[in-house]
C-alpha cells in the first residue's frame, strides 16, 4: 500500500499494526499481508 500523496495525519493505523515492525511504510505492507484486502474490486 503506498500512501505517498496522503498526509501523515490523515493516515489511520490500527495500534495492533506496531506489532508489525518499525518503520511505518513496513507495517503498512505486513499487515495488509496478514489481513488481506478490506475491500476488493469487480474488475
Amino acid at each position: 500500500m503506498c500512501v505517498y500523496n496522503v498526509p501523515e495525519e490523515d493516515i489511520y493505523r490500527p495500534a495492533c499494526w506496531n506489532a508489525f515492525g518499525m518503520d511505518k511504510e513496513g507495517q503498512d505492507y505486513r499487515a495488509c499481508q496478514t489481513y488481506g484486502p478490506m475491500y476488493k474490486t469487480n474488475c
